[in-house]
């Protein structure tokens, strides 16, 4: 194979967050030649010492063959991808794939869709479920859609990623499916923050309450790992309460658009903008339960102890971790 092919394997990303950073590595991890760029570039500095190429601007990467972004929001995909320095901006060069694992409007995918179809190149949707803690155990879920060679040509990347990928067809179904999986996690965070809560007024501690719901038919992944932000009041950002209402707004347009009501979500989005204007802001959406503690009268009691998260092996077995 000559260089030029061989460079064509490489991989290019685009935005090295608290997401980006983690997924970088395990593609490093799993030996793949990867060069990254990040709009603060000490950010992105310590992947060099795990064998990553830093690169200067998102145009560094249009030699790559496939490139994939991670970035905040719709103003921000379109300016990585078809801004001055963009990916797509140079002449001489242009990703055969474009994977974007972003939240972002209908309209920004679909202008950054055109604009990689000028150049040739397929744009995949591949949105992610999970937060860091999520991928360093292993356990992140992709889902995509766009064109099938597209995706068949990024699959062995996106596996690196985690438990797996799904791939649910052409255009941008996986964005819907990543939208109504965060609709549902909004509602999923505000129940939890509810009944928490309700439990505690009556007497229950939060450890103990989160222990019983952790090992029932209503437990999951999702109520195990959030275990101890609800128990120990702990809110360290894996998804902000500011990115959730983004989410929301996105999910509500799309209901507006095809048809469909959302009075639940509705309600939900009415308590995040609540929480926000309460100054929950920067930190991680659970503290949904703050405002609603602070709706009910509720001084919450301190509960400083580890508490399993159901991601790390537990110490002592399942039988220890129910002792107190």
């Amino acid at each position: 194979m000559d260089d030029g092919k061989a460079a064509r394997r490489s991989i290019g990303w685009i935005g090295t967050g608290r997401m980006g950073y983690q997924l970088v590595e395990r593609l490093l991890a799993a030996g793949c030649d990867v060069s990254v760029w990040n709009r603060t570039r000490a950010k992105a500095e310590p992947l060099a010492e795990r064998g990553a190429t830093v690169v200067d601007t998102p145009a560094d990467l249009a030699g790559c063959g496939i490139v994939f972004t991670m970035v905040a929001g719709s103003d921000d995909l379109v300016a990585v991808t078809t801004g001055p320095d963009g990916v797509l901006g140079r002449a001489d060069a242009a990703p055969d794939v474009l994977v974007d694992s972003s939240t972002v409007s209908a309209e920004a995918s679909e202008a950054v869709r055109a604009a990689a179809a000028a150049r040739g190149t397929a744009l995949l949707a591949a949105p992610v479920s999970g937060n860091p803690k999520v991928v360093k155990a292993g356990r992140l879920t992709v889902v995509a859609s766009g064109p099938r060679p597209a995706y068949d040509a990024a699959r062995p990347y996106l596996e690196h990623f985690g438990e797996g990928v799904t791939y649910v067809g052409e255009g941008d179904a996986a964005r819907l499916v990543k939208i109504c999986h965060n609709l549902l996690l909004g509602v999923v965070a505000q129940s939890l923050a509810e009944i928490t809560v309700l439990a505690e007024r009556g007497g229950v501690g939060r450890r103990a309450f989160f222990e019983f719901l952790n090992a029932s038919v209503l437990g999951s992944m999702f109520t195990r790992y959030k275990t101890p932000a609800y128990v120990n009041r702990e809110y360290t950002p894996t998804f902000t309460m500011e990115l959730l209402r983004k989410d929301f707004d996105l999910g509500l347009e799309a209901g507006e658009r095809m048809g469909v009501p959302l009075p639940t979500m509705q309600l939900v989005r009415g308590v995040v903008q609540e929480a926000i204007d309460a100054g929950h802001t920067g930190v991680d959406f659970a503290a949904l339960i703050e405002l609603e503690a602070a709706r009910a009268g509720l001084e919450m009691a301190a509960d400083p102890d580890p508490v399993w998260d159901g991601l790390a092996a537990r110490a002592g077995g399942a039988a220890g971790a129910r002792a107190h």
